[in-house]
């Protein structure tokens, strides 16, 4: 999985060398303070999003400072799999515990489910928006922050505390900025549409 997200930052790179070459006005006159602008209107259009998590997240990737629109859309893509991964690895260890109930480890099993296919929805959509799609991208991105929502939500309706709350809040988060900056990258989309399938 490590591979994965090292093969996301070389498609970054590329992208964001590609770009100013391409049809996009987004790639012209990059500001300096992109994230900080992209951040603030994201949490401005949606309650449910927050400009620190996305403020703090986007810069832990060295090519963000110098991305536009679509290669910060790609750097959340790549935080989000990220996410994944290592959620992966946390669930994995979990199920190996014996100071876990039958009801948290079944909640648990769905979950590894729910992120194993979240990976592959991940590298998918990055191929998918590499090559324009954007309207693919945005329904394959929320399906991924339906199953943060989805693994949260197991425990809950089962009365377990859930271990990976944190975790689950990263991806939909995650999610959710990617799909705003998809958004603001291709106008004319209603940004209520952005969280629906």
């Amino acid at each position: 999985m490590m591979l994965q997200a090292s093969f996301l930052r070389l498609i970054s790179f590329f992208f964001l060398i590609a770009l100013p070459l391409g049809r996009s006005s987004t790639t012209l006159n990059v500001p300096k303070d992109i994230i900080n602008q992209t951040c603030q209107k994201c949490a401005n259009q949606s309650i449910i999003l927050s400009y620190k998590l996305c403020s703090t997240s986007l810069p832990t990737v060295p090519v963000s400072h110098s991305a536009n629109l679509e290669g910060l859309a790609l750097v959340a893509m790549e935080l989000a799999l990220e996410n994944v991964t290592s959620t992966l690895a946390i669930i994995e260890k979990l199920l190996d515990s014996t100071s876990l109930d039958n009801s948290a480890l079944g909640c648990l099993a769905d979950c590894l489910e729910l992120y194993s296919d979240a990976a592959w929805t991940i590298l998918n959509s990055v191929g998918v928006f590499l090559s324009g799609n954007y309207d693919v991208t945005r329904i394959w991105m929320s399906s991924v922050m339906e199953a943060a929502s989805t693994c949260q939500q197991g425990f809950t309706e089962r009365g377990e505390a859930s271990p990976l709350t944190q975790e689950n809040y990263n991806l939909f988060q995650l999610c959710g900025i990617a799909l705003c900056i998809i958004h603001l990258a291709t106008p004319g989309v209603p940004y209520s549409q952005l969280f629906h399938r």
